[in-house]
């Protein structure tokens, strides 16, 4: 909820933008991936090496994307579907018309993700957040009560001063104004000085702990915290996340993942499908035309079932139908989880404290429940009241957050009756459908009693449970406290000097191996450390006016801290 706003900085009011640059690792993605001179080369000899890609979500297809570019030849594995996490599922005979059940949101921030996107003029619009200047109306419905907002101004005292505290919260105890402004200017020396003193300071502390020990919130009331954990602040309450580190909450703040936020007319799923299929014109060792596709011959392989250690040095890779192939390198871009669970998996591959990071991750469950209606008929005003009939909508109900998608007069539109997580997330994991979609109607109705959303409802309703799906066994990566060296050893993983031979030329990348909860950002960025990774594994190197994060990782490492 967009009750308040910093003030204007310097740099921010000579137009530099917030972008996630940082703050663990402060490496200029967008520069790298942009830069004329490439990512690197690789010596002949290896031109047209096989390179095992162990996942097509957002991680495994950008890598496997950019690796062709260099000349090799990456082989994906893929158990169920391309596009992982970017999953956006289309309505039955409605062109175009999808329901995103994974990201469906993304901040402009997130410039190495949009470099992608833009390679395809795929078309993105403002997400109808709370009180977003797209979003027409919103209603917060709490304890039985609705308000009815246009703009932050007609919010309640009491609203106000909840999103007035998480700001004083944020500038008192975490620097944020400070930080912002060194994350515009790429400050690398500040953001470092800034992020390195709150990193022990609050690897222990939960999002909840913060809030609760500020002084902000300490001079207010308990009602103060509970309605922040309701209808909290940009995209809605956040009290499921209450129990993570407050370090991952000050990441997505410090970089703006809350604001700006776009969707992408007709699915981000376009994104890892266009890089999959698109015929590339400047490429090395590979002819033009040549795409991800046409080197698998139209299709990934199937899931892996076993990786292991060959006595030859190298990884083999044998996938569910017993075909065993031999690699140099491979990229394991897959929920992390799968490696203990899915995958037999040579523990040789992984020292101890890596299997440790991997088994501790923790993931965030989500339930999404859509339907497609005739018209965006919440636009229609009530008569007595000249309101919109419906509007987007935070509520303390099991929906939680109800989402209105307008994609023209002309065309249906789509309502995400309940965005729910953690608890809210799991009271919907045994239903099916109907009962969801029941339950999602029944308590909209005591917010809007005029509206007959049923009447409205074409097609069949789409619903997602993310912690039920074997593939990924939750929706994303969210870090408790204390897991800050669990994180640093899974993303540092890239830089593999110093690791004996048998654990060397297997590469980590996903969101869960970002810093960054649950956005495809992290996916992004920890992909391209691994190709990094890969060219410096197989002999590569970069320009000398392009340095990438293997170059200059001594520089800009995330802060170690003492296991011991």
């Amino acid at each position: 909820m967009t009750a308040a706003h910093h003030p204007m900085t310097g740099n921010e009011a000579s137009g530099r933008p917030i972008t996630n640059f940082g703050p663990d690792f402060p490496f200029a993605y967008d520069q790298w991936i942009n830069h004329p001179h490439g990512l690197g080369h690789l010596p002949a000899e290896r031109h047209g090496t096989e390179v095992a890609v162990i996942g097509a979500g957002m991680a495994g297809i950008t890598a496997a994307y950019e690796l062709m570019k260099l000349g090799l030849k990456p082989v994906v594995y893929e158990s169920r579907r391309l596009g992982g996490r970017l999953h956006s599922e289309p309505f039955k005979a409605a062109e175009g018309i999808v329901a995103e059940l994974g990201g469906m949101r993304f901040p402009r921030s997130s410039t190495a993700f949009y470099h992608y996107l833009d390679l395809f003029d795929l078309e993105t619009r403002p997400f109808a957040n709370p009180l977003a200047p797209v979003t027409p109306s919103t209603v917060i419905d709490l304890e039985g009560e609705s308000l009815y907002a246009e703009t932050a101004d007609d919010l309640s005292p009491l609203l106000k001063d909840v999103g007035k505290a998480w700001h004083e919260a944020l500038e008192d105890e975490a620097a944020f104004s400070a930080m912002q402004a060194a994350i515009r200017a790429r400050d690398v020396p500040t953001i470092k000085t800034i992020w390195n003193e709150l990193v022990p300071a609050f690897d222990d502390v939960s999002f909840y702990g913060f809030i609760a020990k500020s002084a902000a919130f300490r001079r207010r009331s308990f009602r103060h915290l509970e309605v922040f954990g309701q209808v909290g602040f940009g995209t809605g309450g956040w009290d499921t996340d209450f129990p993570n580190s407050m370090l991952e909450i000050l990441r997505v703040v410090y970089t703006d993942c809350d604001e700006d936020q776009h969707f992408v007319v007709g699915g981000v799923e376009q994104v890892p499908r266009s890089l999959w299929q698109q015929p590339q014109e400047q490429l090395v060792h590979w002819p033009k035309g040549t795409s991800l596709s046409s080197l698998h011959s139209g299709a990934p392989r199937p899931g892996v079932a076993f990786l292991e250690r060959r006595a030859d040095g190298k990884i083999g890779v044998t996938d569910f139908w017993g075909d065993h192939r031999s690699y140099d390198a491979v990229l394991v871009a897959c929920q992390s989880w799968l490696l203990t669970t899915s995958i037999d998996c040579d523990e040789r591959l992984f020292s101890q404290k890596i299997w440790m990071a991997l088994d501790r991750t923790r993931y965030m469950q989500s339930s999404k429940t859509f339907v497609m209606v005739d018209r965006p008929f919440w636009k229609d005003k009530d008569p007595e009241t000249g309101r919109d009939v419906m509007s987007m909508t935070l509520t303390d109900r099991l929906t939680r957050g109800t989402y209105l998608f307008d994609l023209g007069d002309d065309k249906p539109g789509v309502i995400c009756l309940s965005y729910a997580w953690m608890s809210d997330a799991l009271k919907m994991l045994p239903l099916p459908t109907e009962k969801r979609v029941q339950l999602a109607l029944d308590a909209l109705q005591q917010i809007y009693p005029k509206v007959d959303l049923k009447r409205h409802i074409i097609g069949d309703p789409i619903t997602v449970s993310w912690e039920d799906d074997p593939n990924f066994l939750g929706a994303f990566k969210g870090a408790l406290p204390g897991h800050y060296r669990y994180n640093r050893r899974m993303y540092c993983h890239f830089m593999q000097d110093e690791l004996p031979p048998e654990q060397c030329g297997i590469f980590l990348a996903g969101d869960d191996i970002g810093w960054i909860p649950g956005w495809v950002e992290g996916a992004v960025q920890t992909s391209l450390n691994a190709v990094s990774g890969i060219i410096r594994h197989l002999g590569g190197d970069t320009s000398s006016d392009n340095p990438g994060p293997c170059d200059r990782f001594n520089e800009l490492a995330p802060l170690a801290l003492p296991d011991d």
